[in-house]
C-alpha cells in the first residue's frame, strides 16, 4: 500500500477515534479537528518518504498532540498545569490501542453521549456528533437533514459553542440519564450507517468502514443499557444488521446498482439475518416504536427466499403504523413505493405526485427518481425522462448517477 493510500485509508476507518481521543485531551472540538487535520496533512507529507509507521493510527493522534504543544508554548498559553498534564498523556512510543468492542464505555461512545447533551437541540446534537464521529462534511449532514448547508454550518458552530460555554462534560452519563439521551444517540448512530450503506458522495456505493462502526456502536449501547434494554435500541441494531447483510448483492462487479429485487438471495448474509430477525421478536411489543416498525419492514424484505414472495401488503401495513408515528417526508415517500408495489404504480404515483407538489422533497433526488420508475412503469417514458434528468441534476453518489443515466437512456428515443 502506497503513503498516499494508507492515510487515505486511517482517515476513513479512523477519524472519528482520533478526534474522540483529541477531544478528551484538549477538551475543545475545533482544536481537536484542527490538529487531526494537520497531523493527516504531515503523514500525507512525511510518509511517502519515511514509510507508513507501523501504527498509523497512534502516529497521527502523537503528531497532533506534538502540534498542539507547540501552538500552546507559541501562544504563551502552556501553562504550568497544562504542560504537567499533556506530559503526562504524551509518551515518547504511543503504542497502538487496543479494540476491546467489549469495553463500556469507549472513546467514540463517550463523544456520541457528549455531543447528545440534552442542552443541546436535538438536530444540532446529531450534526455535531455525525461532523466528529465520521468526519462527514456540513454539506453531507445537510443532506441528511434536508436542509441548506449555510443552516447546518451555524447549528453546528452553535452547538460548539454550547459545549464550551457550559462546560459539558467529555463523559457517559450515569444510568439515570442516558434514556433522555437516548433517542439522540440512536438517531446518530443510524445516520452514521446510512452514511455508509449509500455514501454522500464519491465512487463507491457502500463505505463498509461507517457501517461496520455503526453496528459496533448498536451493540455496545444494547451492551451498556442491559440486562434490558430498550426495545427502539433492539430493533436499531437488527435493522443495520439487516441492510447490512445483503451489503454483497447490492452492487455487480462494476460497482453499479443491483435493485432489491434483483439481488442475489444466495449472496445474503444468512447467519447475520437469522441473528436480527431474533432481535425484531424480542423487540416487537404491543406498541411499537419507529426504529421497531423499520426493522419489521426490514425483516420482510429479507425472510423471502424469492423476490415475488415479499408480502408488500404486510409493508404497507407496517408503513401505515410508521407514518401515523413519523409522518415525515421520506416515511410517505417509501409508503408509496411500496404502496406501488402492491397495488400497481399507478397507485403509487398519485401518492409520490402529491409529495412533489408539497415541495419537501424538491431538493431529494430519490423523490424523483421513484417517480421517474413509476412514470417508466406505465409507459409515459417522456415524463420518466424529465424526472430521471432532474434526479441526475440532483444526485452526488457516482454509482447512484451511473444507474440514473442508465435509466434515463432507457426511456429516451433511439436517435435515427
Amino acid at each position: 500500500m502506497d503513503a498516499v493510500t494508507a492515510v487515505e485509508a486511517v482517515y476513513r476507518s479512523d477519524w472519528g477515534r482520533i478526534v474522540a481521543t483529541l477531544i478528551r485531551l484538549l477538551g475543545d472540538f475545533d482544536l481537536a479537528e484542527e490538529y487531526a487535520q494537520e497531523a493527516f496533512a504531515a503523514a500525507l507529507d512525511q510518509w511517502p518518504g519515511s514509510g507508513v509507521p507501523e501504527f498509523p493510527r497512534a502516529w497521527i493522534v502523537q503528531t497532533a498532540r506534538h502540534k498542539a504543544i507547540d501552538r500552546f508554548r507559541r501562544q504563551a498559553l502552556f501553562t504550568e498545569k497544562i504542560q504537567s498534564q499533556l506530559a503526562h498523556d504524551l509518551a515518547p512510543n504511543v503504542p497502538e490501542p487496543e479494540d476491546d468492542t467489549s469495553e463500556i464505555p469507549d472513546e467514540r461512545l463517550r463523544l456520541i453521549f457528549t455531543c447528545c447533551h440534552p442542552a443541546l437541540a436535538p438536530e444540532a446534537q446529531v450534526a455535531l456528533t455525525l461532523r466528529t464521529l465520521c468526519g462527514l462534511e456540513t454539506d453531507e449532514i445537510a443532506r441528511a437533514f434536508l436542509v441548506p448547508t449555510a443552516t447546518m454550518a451555524q447549528r453546528l458552530v452553535r452547538a460548539k459553542r454550547k459545549i464550551r460555554g457550559a462546560r459539558i462534560p467529555y463523559a457517559v452519563p450515569e444510568a439515570n440519564e442516558i434514556a433522555e439521551r437516548l433517542d439522540s444517540v440512536l438517531t446518530v448512530i443510524y445516520l452514521v450507517f446510512n452514511e455508509g450503506y449509500a455514501p454522500t458522495r464519491g465512487q463507491r456505493l457502500i463505505r463498509t468502514d461507517l457501517s461496520a462502526e455503526a453496528i459496533r456502536l448498536g451493540r455496545l449501547v444494547r451492551t451498556l443499557m442491559s440486562p434490558r434494554p430498550p426495545a427502539e435500541a433492539t430493533a436499531l441494531l437488527a435493522l443495520m444488521l439487516l441492510h447490512d447483510a445483503r451489503r454483497e448483492s447490492r452492487v455487480d462487479d462494476a460497482g453499479d446498482i443491483v435493485l432489491l429485487e434483483e439481488q442475489d438471495r444466495g449472496r445474503w448474509n444468512q447467519q447475520q439475518i437469522a441473528e436480527a430477525l431474533v432481535l425484531v421478536k424480542e423487540a416487537h411489543h404491543s406498541r411499537p416504536g419507529p426504529y421497531v416498525l423499520q426493522a419489521a419492514i426490514a425483516a420482510e424484505h429479507c425472510k423471502p427466499r424469492r423476490a415475488e414472495d415479499t408480502d408488500w401488503h404486510e409493508i404497507v401495513r407496517l408503513y401505515d403504523e410508521l407514518g401515523r408515528l413519523e409522518p415525515s417526508p421520506i416515511v410517505l415517500l417509501n409508503r408509496a413505493v411500496a404502496i406501488a408495489m402492491a397495488e400497481g404504480p399507478q397507485s403509487g404515483l398519485a401518492l409520490v405526485d402529491a409529495l412533489a407538489t408539497k415541495g419537501d422533497l424538491d431538493s431529494y433526488h430519490l423523490l424523483h427518481a421513484a417517480r421517474a420508475d413509476l412514470l417508466r412503469r406505465i409507459g409515459s417514458r417522456d415524463e420518466a425522462a424529465k424526472s430521471y434528468s432532474r434526479a441526475l441534476e440532483l444526485v452526488t453518489n457516482d454509482g447512484e448517477r451511473r444507474y440514473l443515466q442508465r435509466r434515463l437512456r432507457e426511456v429516451q428515443p433511439a436517435e435515427s
